[in-house]
């Protein structure tokens, strides 16, 4: 390999790029029209503009990626993750066109990639699945009898899926009918691919995923375990290795895991996914593809799992052993994502212009992003800003140097998980490693943002003289020591006597934190989306609190409540729909 084009965006462009440049590669970047100005585009040797900001006519346009790899002289593909990064039929055509594909092989994308293929093919390993079938599930009357047969709450997962779309959950038979509708509907529209089964629900389990390295020539082995059980909407928000296990556990999961890779012949950077309760643990699913928390397991090997990625598709052999890469396993890292989402309503999307930026630093602290002040976070990508790894001796030191690299991280213009990581970090359960998949949320329900403290009492009286303006913050100096002061009502709203201020994000009302949406007679879209799911028809009566719809945006599903009780007057948008902010979906008159 001589020449990589890096098919994807954002942060993970950049890291694969700066490992190939290492590496003596030159790089290649595609860009769509929303990132012209993208940090990966300047980095590259080279860039090629694919099309609009639409992913599907840019980043998923196969044909497109191609032509710019034949045009550049690209031999070698890497796809990053999301995407086409699990596509087979993307490798398959990579390779096709005679270029190395930095990734598994196509079959062992296929294999893993169809869940119900992939648990077939656990259980004749002898690995462990969560109870359930192993066969589609066609109807609602086939998904009656699999709750029967394997008990409630039941999970109905699409075959095809994965990021908690086509995941639907029924705690009670009469929510069946619901969850059975929904979760096919999802995969139809994500994945072209309606084929459903069932799984029993576990409740609150830890969501362990093994990291594992593979060349084409036989060798397996696995760099450790990462707890990924901290979620909202079944995306990670905060991971950590060593993941706290007994030790029987650990033992047995990284044997399995290594044996699942070995049973379908895997060649390249990827992760075993499992659920741990209690004593035991269940195959989940594998990630064909380098993870966005691959850092943190190499942050505690030492390994570039790029690099390795890169010489395993160029075929090297690994040439180490599993006692090499146990050796060499030390300490503790800890990841959390930082995105542009607001915790307080729901963890909604939050589309916007980055206005200040500072990223942390230190002895241990490592910030994996694109992000800079000026950029703007569009809709239509994913809305992560960066992923934070800290490294330390031990889970406790990690979590010290996580709560002082948050406390130095700066983002100003757009709401973002920080604070909420913060707290998160420090609730008990986290603590004490006793939290579970359903922790977060649970967790999400009660925290609210942190309010400034009252200023001391000769910088009150100079404060209690303005009108309010919510999230105005001066500096102020009051006998040669600085005070960071609430300003209401600032002159000329932005400068005070020379002193810069800093207009904080607007603290969501309790309404919206509970995810009703809406004002007056309109029940509103809140964000930028396509409409997937319009729920209700004109003359329907609505409860407050029913979901109306459910608009995608940010590679999220938001469900888009109704503010009051009424009768649907009219409706205003219909699925497959694109949105704006504050546009109106359904207007309702008296009840």
């Amino acid at each position: 390999m001589k020449k990589l084009l890096v098919a994807n965006r954002g942060e993970i462009a950049l890291r694969v790029m700066r490992t190939a440049k290492e590496m003596r590669l030159a790089t290649i970047a595609v860009y769509s029209e929303a990132d012209r100005g993208a940090a990966h585009v300047a980095y590259a040797d080279e860039a090629f503009l694919l099309g609009p900001k639409s992913p599907a006519l840019s980043y998923l346009n196969v044909e497109k990626l191609l032509a710019v790899a034949k045009e550049s002289g690209a031999d070698a593909v890497h796809p990053g993750y999301g995407f086409l990064a699990e596509n087979s039929g993307f490798a398959r055509a990579v390779i096709g066109a005679g270029l190395t594909w930095v990734g598994p092989h196509p079959e062992a994308i296929d294999a893993m990639g169809d869940k119900i293929r992939a648990r077939q093919a656990m259980i004749k390993a002898r690995i462990p699945v969560v109870p359930g079938g192993t066969e589609p599930i066609e109807s609602l009357d086939e998904t009656r009898a699999a709750a029967k047969k394997y008990g409630l709450p039941l999970v109905i997962k699409a075959s095809g899926g994965g990021g908690g779309k086509g995941l639907k959950v029924a705690r009670t038979l009469d929510e069946l009918e619901s969850a059975f509708k929904t979760a096919r509907r999802e995969a139809e529209a994500y994945f072209k691919n309606p084929t459903l089964y069932v799984e029993r629900y576990l409740d609150n389990p830890k969501h362990v995923e093994l990291q594992i390295v593979a060349d084409k020539h036989g060798n397996v082995v696995h760099v450790g375990e990462r707890d990924c059980s901290l979620q909202r909407r079944h995306q990670k928000l905060y991971e950590e290795t060593p993941a706290l296990l007994p030790k029987r556990v650990r033992k047995a999961l990284r044997a399995a895991g290594v044996r699942a890779a070995e049973a379908i012949g895997y060649d390249s950077v990827g992760t075993i996914e499992t659920l741990v309760s209690g004593d035991e643990f269940f195959f989940l699913e594998m990630n064909t593809r380098i993870q966005v928390e691959h850092t943190i397991s190499e942050m505690v090997s030492g390994l570039d799992l790029i690099r390795e990625q890169l010489r395993v598709a160029a075929g090297e052999k690994l040439g180490y052993e599993q006692d090499d890469v146990d050796a060499e396993l030390r300490g503790h890292a800890i990841e959390v994502r930082v995105n542009a989402e607001d915790p307080a309503n729901g963890f909604r999307p939050a589309p916007g212009t980055i206005t200040a930026y500072r990223e942390p630093a230190g002895f241990g602290v490592r910030v994996d992003s694109a992000a800079s002040a000026g950029m703007t976070i569009s809709p239509d990508y994913d809305s992560m800003i960066a992923k934070l790894i800290v490294w330390a001796p031990t889970r406790e030191e990690a979590r010290a140097r996580l709560r002082r690299a948050i406390g130095d991280y700066t983002i100003e213009g757009v709401p973002t998980t920080l604070q909420f990581l913060s707290a998160l970090n420090e609730d008990r359960s986290v603590e004490d490693g006793t939290y579970g998949t359903a922790t977060l949320e649970t967790f999400a329900q009660t925290w609210r943002p942190a309010t400034l403290a009252p200023p001391p009492a000769a910088v009150s009286r100079f404060a209690e003289a303005q009108t309010a303006i919510d999230g105005a913050v001066v500096r102020v100096e009051v006998n040669d020591k600085l005070f960071r002061v609430r300003l209401l009502d600032p002159p000329g709203g932005r400068v005070v006597s020379g002193a810069t201020l800093r207009i904080a994000p607007k603290p969501a009302a309790s309404r919206a934190r509970n995810g009703h949406s809406g004002s007056g007679d309109d029940v509103i879209a809140p964000m930028h989306g396509l409409i997937v799911e319009m729920n209700v028809a004109a003359g329907a009566k609505i409860e407050e609190g029913q979901v109306i719809a459910v608009i995608e945006a940010m590679k999220m599903m938001n469900e888009i409540r109704a503010h009051r009780a009424g009768t649907v007057t009219k409706v205003h948008a219909s699925t497959g729909e694109t949105v704006e902010p504050n546009t109106p979906l359904v207007t309702l008159g008296g009840a």
